[in-house]
């Protein structure tokens, strides 16, 4: 085999519904989408663009966080990570292998 190692560049893609998508993405996406599509149907649409963007914010938005960015799953783990770090522990304590040789 002379060293040649196949490793999957993203083996964790298989994981995920159509390659990009968790339950819990398709869960938030259909939800905006299906509020959006009440909402039109109930509230008259023929006001201006300020009113029918306003109806459309739910599927905007719920697209906006489900939407894979590179690096991240999606904006939404983006968002989660930023907000664990910037509110997370910010001391962290030593838990090393020689943490027993210290005194």
């Amino acid at each position: 085999m002379n060293h040649n190692y196949l490793i999957p560049a993203n083996s964790k893609k298989s994981m995920l519904i159509l390659g990009f998508f968790t339950p819990v993405d398709l869960a938030i996406f259909g939800t905006g989408c299906a509020f959006t599509l009440i909402m039109l149907l109930v509230f008259n649409s023929k006001v201006g663009l300020g009113s029918v963007m306003l109806l459309l914010a739910p599927a905007l938005i719920a697209t906006f966080l489900v939407m894979p960015v590179p690096n991240y799953h999606n904006i939404l783990q983006l968002i989660t990570n930023i907000f664990t770090f910037l509110l997370g522990r910010k001391r962290y304590y030593w838990k090393g292998w020689c943490v027993k040789d210290e005194k």
